[in-house]
């Protein structure tokens, strides 16, 4: 009992013979126990008569009990009796078992042999148990008590200073070894949150280790006296049986987890290719007939989100408790919600990967879609941003933008051989020569910033109206993110060339009344001597019918 005391006051010799226990427990026999207090002496698997196994053995533990509270129990009186059919254990010339042929053939011994061992275990058993349970030990096991309490609250004592010292360490290490969390530019955590933070956890940990000392001190009061040591055996195999099971578990998965090692290290290293492949390709030093070098960042993306995808699926057989209905269950409705509340997403993110492959445009490009007209600030496989002329950033979902036509002024503007071409139309009356108006057309073209000069402007013709002729001006410019102040200032020129050459520009819905009206040119293009003319007033006079005279 005193060796027991001391191997509990060591938690790893504690969990040692927890795991003993556990063993012994699991390989105990079938039979029926035969018990003094909480020790087993022996088991019974036979039945005598109409008596079960499980009664004998209750009827000789209730025997045995009464010899141990016999404080003048005589040892030398427990004798074994021979029979012609049984073996008795007598004591005082009472019965305390019978072994027959049964028992005696199930212990591969005569009925004299297992009477005699029976006998033994019985005396000893017996013997230590009024040893355990006089007045010297009784003392001696309190003795023992006071003084592993003493010890408890000392080392409570201690146990508390010490985290009353790494509590007061902690603080001081505010803006020194502290100095809070950051993330770029982003302050995750502040000096005083992280030491908070810090402090919460040193709290938590003292509260577990006075716990686990409290846990831990009554098994060891209990182990003192034997009336308690049972209740010391089941507090430990709280902590032990579930502690047990999980090193157990661990152990048997190790070959899951190898397993699972490989898989995750194979597919990290063909990861790592891809993206080494795929700067490789960005950069332009390996070069793919085909295969354009702004698909390689996109393509490595999906290759990367497959890999990763089918890594999952591959482990996801070995992960503990896949094959668990539970699990499954939750994987099935996540899937479900997954596929009810993504349906336009995926269209999107599905949308977004073609829009990449077909290089309609990119970061940076001018373009209009409908009637929305902007440069592109940012391209993700669910949305495009488009930032307006007017400074506008306006969101357009990916799956509308594969639904409408994409024009893009970027794409020609970068080439200094083909050039964008801005065009715009004007019309003009029948009574002014068309060389005329295509010469004041390309003089205002020439005279607009950012207009190139070569290739030159030229004009079309487009319709011939009803009341004036259609003349289209076709400009190239190499500028297409300014080609709203191009337009502005094409469209301004115009009306000062034509004024220039004295062309009005009255249609498409000009009126005017000539006569008497000036015209609608600037003053400071006209002649200094113009006058606006008079208006033409003819007077028409009718002939009046002669006048006839009657005489009287």
């Amino acid at each position: 009992m005193k060796l027991k005391l001391l191997m509990w006051l060591f938690i790893l010799t504690s969990a040692t013979t927890g795991f003993a226990q556990s063993d012994s427990t699991l390989s105990k026999p079938a039979g029926a126990p035969v018990v003094l207090y909480q020790d087993t002496l022996f088991y019974l698997n036979n039945s005598e008569g109409s008596f079960s196994k499980e009664e004998r053995a209750a009827a000789i533990s209730s025997r045995i009990l009464k010899l141990a509270e016999d404080r003048f129990f005589i040892s030398d009186s427990v004798k074994v009796q021979e029979g012609a059919l049984f073996a008795h254990v007598m004591y005082g010339g009472k019965s305390i078992l019978i072994i027959n042929e049964a028992d005696a053939k199930q212990a591969e011994k005569s009925k004299t042999e297992l009477a005699n061992l029976y006998a033994f275990k019985i005396k000893e058993s017996v013997l230590k148990s009024l040893e355990e349970h006089s007045l010297r030990a009784i003392l001696l096991e309190v003795g023992l008590a006071l003084l592993v309490l003493v010890v408890f609250f000392l080392l409570i004592k201690y146990v508390n200073k010490l985290f009353r010292f790494l509590f007061l360490k902690i603080q001081r290490q505010q803006n020194q070894r502290i100095k809070g969390v950051k993330v770029k530019n982003y302050e995750l955590l502040t000096p005083d949150r992280q030491v908070a933070m810090v402090l919460t956890v040193a709290k938590f940990m003292r509260v577990l280790v006075l716990f686990m000392m409290v846990y831990f001190l009554l098994p060891v009061l209990f182990s003192i006296f034997p009336w308690t040591e049972g209740y010391a055996d089941t507090l430990l195999a709280y902590i032990i049986s579930p502690l047990r099971k999980i090193g157990l578990g661990l152990i048997s998965y190790v070959p899951n987890m190898l397993t699972i090692l490989v898989i995750v290290v194979v597919t990290r290293y063909a990861i790592k290719l891809l993206h080494y492949l795929a700067e490789e390709v960005e950069t332009g030093k390996l070069e793919i007939p085909g295969f354009y070098a702004d698909w390689a960042k996109p393509t490595y993306n999906i290759a990367r989100f497959l890999l990763y995808a089918f890594m999952f699926i591959v482990i996801f057989p070995y992960l503990p408790g896949s094959n668990s209905p539970v699990f499954q269950g939750v994987s099935v409705f996540i899937g479900i919600l997954f596929s009810l509340g993504s349906s336009s997403a995926i269209a999107n993110m599905v949308a977004g990967m073609v829009l990449t492959y077909m290089r309609s445009f990119k970061i940076g490009d001018r373009i209009r879609i409908n009637d929305i007209t902007g440069d592109v600030v940012e391209k993700t496989l669910l949305v495009t941003r488009i930032r307006t002329t007017k400074n506008e950033d306006i969101t357009i979902p990916n799956a509308m933008i594969l639904n409408n036509h994409t024009t893009n002024y970027t794409t020609c503007s970068t080439d200094a051989q083909k050039g964008l071409v801005l065009y715009t139309t004007v019309t003009i009356g029948y009574d002014v020569p068309w060389p005329k108006v295509h010469q004041a057309l390309i003089d205002a073209a020439l005279a607009t910033p950012l207009v190139l000069k070569e290739p030159k402007p030229f004009v079309l013709q487009t319709s011939l109206d009803d009341f004036y002729v259609s003349y289209q001006l076709n400009a190239y410019t190499l500028e297409a993110g300014k080609m709203t102040m191009i337009y502005s200032n094409i469209h301004q020129n115009i009306q000062d060339k034509f004024n220039e050459a004295g062309i009005e520009i009255l249609s498409p819905h000009y009126r005017a009344q000539r006569d008497g009206n000036a015209v609608t040119i600037p003053a400071n293009y006209l002649p200094t001597d113009y006058e606006a003319p008079s208006f033409r007033v003819e007077q028409v006079v009718q002939p009046q019918p002669p006048i006839t005279v009657y005489e009287n």
